[in-house]
């Protein structure tokens, strides 16, 4: 135990004539060479992104001196005070690198609005309405991992590895252009560019460009796509065999409204496109689609209710 307390001592006394600028080049070099080097380094240059109280030695020395006069005492400079100088200012440099290091960015898209955004190495993102992503953009160019909740259209720079989380699954690539929604129980992932890995509980498969795979309530299914990217950037909201209960809230999503379902079964499949910036036409194409109609009962409340055929 006097050894690892000795060996602390010695650790400290080091660190302290480093941070003082103190050492001599000999012991400069070998204090290069020690494990700890890289990690003190570390934090000394994140401390350059934070700012300390200017030091008044003026102000410091007239204290000192009213001090003497009162209580007739000597206080000496030594290196002992010096040391908990350094220490308490290594620890304040530790905190407010780890602020910055653990720290996460957020980028939201509010229903009714897109946002479209760049990551830190460049790759593009648009995310869809009543969608939210999460990433640390320190640690970015060595982990490229963020977490996302909705949906969102990626164009991935070129690099290394480049991973999508979300509640239901992960999507991995390393430069590529696709989509990936994340609704519910349902995960729907295109690949428009490349090829990516979807993982899907203890699944995992690969596709390539213009295929796509969806799984809902533990149910795989395979689609093909003939666009560029996906048609909800451009105003329009295309859907393969999804409930048209998915549907009204995705409607909800983008028009920032509340759309009521009555008298319909919310499992009914629809297949078909429907625009995302004209709430009348898109309301007539379930209506027409589904044989219902539309009861507008105020400025943001809307219901679709099915119409008795024996009327």
């Amino acid at each position: 135990m006097f050894s690892n307390k000795m060996n602390t001592m010695e650790d400290n006394y080091e660190l302290a004539k480093w941070l003082a600028g103190e050492m001599t080049e000999t012991e400069l070099k070998t204090f290069q060479k020690t494990p700890e080097y890289n990690t003190y380094a570390r934090i000394a240059d994140y401390s350059s992104l934070l700012h300390t109280p200017t030091f008044d030695q003026d102000k410091m020395y007239q204290k000192v001196v009213t001090s003497e006069k009162k209580t007739k005492k000597v206080i000496q400079l030594n290196q002992s005070w010096i040391f908990k100088i350094a220490a308490s200012l290594l620890l304040f440099i530790g905190i407010g690198y780890s602020y910055v290091v653990f720290s996460t960015t957020s980028e939201i898209a509010s229903n009714g609005e897109k946002t479209i955004f760049q990551l830190p190495d460049n790759s593009e993102v648009v995310l869809n309405s009543g969608s939210e992503i999460k990433y640390n953009k320190w640690s970015w160019n060595t982990h490229r991992k963020l977490n996302l909740i909705g949906e969102a259209y990626f164009e991935v720079a070129k690099g290394k590895k480049f991973e999508v989380e979300t509640n239901l699954g992960t999507v991995t690539v390393l430069g590529t252009h696709f989509n990936v929604k994340a609704r519910e129980k349902r995960f729907d992932v295109t690949c428009y560019e490349g090829r990516v890995k979807v993982n899907f509980k203890d699944q995992s498969i690969v596709i390539t460009h213009g295929e796509s795979v969806t799984f809902e309530n533990e149910m795989q299914l395979d689609g093909n796509v003939n666009s560029s990217k996906p048609e909800w950037v451009d105003g329009v909201l295309v859907f393969n065999n999804e409930k048209i209960n998915a549907i009204i809230k995705e409607l909800n999503r983008h028009y920032n409204t509340t759309i009521e379902l009555k008298n319909i079964s919310s499992n009914q499949l629809f297949t078909g496109s429907i625009p995302s910036e004209n709430l009348e036409e898109a309301l007539e194409i379930l209506a027409s689609s589904y044989h219902l109609q539309t009861k507008k009962i105020n400025s943001n409340t809307i219901i679709l209710e099915a119409v008795n055929v024996s009327k």
